[in-house]
Parts: structure tokens; sequence; C-alpha cells
């Protein structure tokens, strides 16, 4: 993972506040996202749930969604997920392939009461992407 302005900690923290807004009535099961983008600007995003599950949208991809929207930079070093109800707290594939789009290099956890980096490569191998086309 390349240098950024923004350390894991900080990004983790926003992660925090964003779980403790997400909207998951059904589930009870709040994720906070918070992306790190080449510049070093912070996105994050919260899950929101719907009563039919299927419309239900993910902490990440709320955060890609809200980075997009924000016209800047648009490589994501790394990406900090929480949950107060899993440690550590992966994102779930359909996620996975979305922080893939934007060449999300990391994916950072809390893990075993400290944070743990994951290598993109390594929680999604052979992923498809946009050279592939």
């Amino acid at each position: 993972m390349q240098e950024t302005k923004v350390d894991p900690e900080r990004a983790m923290r926003a992660a925090r506040e964003a779980a403790a807004r997400a909207y998951a009535p059904y589930s009870r099961f709040c994720v906070g996202a918070t992306l790190v983008t080449g510049d070093g600007a912070l996105y994050s995003g919260c899950n929101v749930e719907n009563a039919s599950y299927g419309l239900s949208m993910c902490a990440e991809r709320n955060a890609i969604g809200a980075m997009v929207l924000a016209g800047g930079d648009r490589r994501v070093e790394f990406v900090a997920v929480h949950s107060p109800q899993a440690a550590p707290c992966l994102p779930c594939g359909a996620c996975r392939q979305v922080l893939r789009e934007f060449g999300c290099r990391a994916v950072v956890v809390e893990e075993g009461g400290a944070l743990r980096t994951y290598p993109f490569e390594e929680i999604l191998p052979n992923a498809f992407g946009p050279e592939a086309l």
C-alpha cells in the first residue's frame, strides 16, 4: 500500500461513527465504512436496510457513491470497515467487486483488539476488473 495522508486509525474512527448512524432495523447488524483515496480524502457510508432485503445497501457501496458524487480522486487506497456486532467485519462479495472497480488496494478491519490490514488481492483473488473488458 502506498503512503497516504490518512492513517488507518483515523479512517477506522470515521467508520465507527458511520456504523453508529446505520439504518438496520431488521438485522440489527450495523456497518460503517470509510474509504481513503489517493489524495487523502475520506468518504464514509453506512448500511441502509429495506423491508425488501434485496434492496438494502451496504456501507462500502454507499461510501463509493459518496466518493463518486464528490468528484475528486477515485483511486481507493484502502477502506476501513467496522461493525459493533462482528470483528473482523470484511466486505461482502458484492462490495469487494465494487471496491475492485475503483482499485482498492487494502481493507482495514478490527481483529483481536487491533487493526489488521488485508491486501485486497488476498480477499478477492483473481478478480475481474475493468482491464478485462
